[in-house]
């Protein structure tokens, strides 16, 4: 098409085979959109498109993508607000036959496979390195390998005497994710093999459910929890869409055992004397024994 079609908080680009979406970086531009900046959607990605009336004077064209198509609704499931649908282009109402041109000269373009699920993914994942802080924990990824580093103020006593982990996305078989806008957000690892579990009998569709048999995400090292102001949807929901894309990527790649504990190589000394600084907080409120304490202890000190 080669067309321009600006609306409010993107601009949608059209080309032969797929349309770039740039979303405003202005402060009234929801925050996922800004930390998106763009995504180019391939046509094959796409399932339908409508065109509808929106809130004061707007119309909304949509254009939603096909099951499995996209990482980040993926992750999401189901869980984003309508205002974060980065699908949604609002336009002013005065624009809607403009928009309904634009509709159809997409609806043309969708081919005969729009109505099936795709068999893997077609829009681009953000991009790694990726970290945010949760409530917890500070979860890092470097394309390869998902690591938490736990906070003192936050993290349980479970997830302290585990100490940081550090999951090889080989091992790992999907991503669970909870929006931090609901009662309990959190992110967790899947390890390989395991069943996330059946949805519950009242849950949206494609709502994430917890794991079957596993701790409480507050409990698991393989989970971080978000709260008021941490881990928010702009920062853990594109994370949670890194991680599952490349989990995906590499299913064919052996599965390790078990995640490895982070600190294979030699640590900041500095950092060893925070972490037994607060082992020593942790001794001395009971929270660890004797024996755990004198272990941990010596693990930091083999580190320097």
């Amino acid at each position: 098409m080669g067309d321009v079609l600006a609306g409010i908080h993107a601009t949608w680009e059209f080309d032969t085979d797929s349309v770039l979406i740039r979303f405003e970086r202005g402060i009234r531009t929801p925050r996922l959109f800004q930390s998106l900046r763009e995504r180019r959607i391939p046509y094959a990605a796409l399932s339908s498109v409508t065109l509808t009336p929106g809130k004061r004077g707007t119309v909304v064209l949509h254009a939603v993508p096909r099951p499995g198509a996209d990482p980040l609704l993926e992750a999401a499931a189901g869980q984003l607000k309508e205002s974060s649908d980065p699908y949604r282009l609002v336009l002013p109402a005065e624009r809607e036959t403009l928009a309904e041109y634009y509709a159809d000269e997409l609806r043309a373009v969708l081919g005969p496979e729009a109505s099936r699920p795709a068999d893997g993914f077609l829009v681009t994942a953000p991009e790694a390195p990726m970290h945010f802080k949760a409530y917890d924990g500070r979860a890092g990824f470097d394309g390869s390998l998902v690591s938490f580093r736990w906070f003192w103020t936050g993290a349980s006593s479970a997830k302290w005497k585990a100490g940081d982990q550090a999951f090889p996305v080989a091992d790992l078989g999907g991503v669970e994710w909870r929006s931090p806008e609901a009662f309990e957000g959190y992110l967790r690892l899947v390890p390989r093999g395991t069943d996330a579990g059946a949805p519950a009998p009242d849950a949206a569709p494609g709502a994430a459910q917890p794991s079957v048999g596993r701790a409480q995400p507050d409990q698991d090292p393989a989970a971080v929890v978000f709260g008021l102001g941490y881990g928010p949807v702009h920062e853990s929901l594109p994370f949670a869409a890194a991680v599952l894309e490349s989990v995906r990527r590499t299913q064919s790649v052996p599965v390790a055992t078990a995640p490895v504990p982070v600190g294979g190589a030699r640590r900041d000394p500095a950092d060893i004397a925070e972490r037994m600084h607060h082992l020593g907080d942790l001794h001395q409120a009971g929270l660890v024994t004797d024996a755990e304490y004198s272990a941990k202890k010596a693990e930091l000190l083999a580190e320097l």
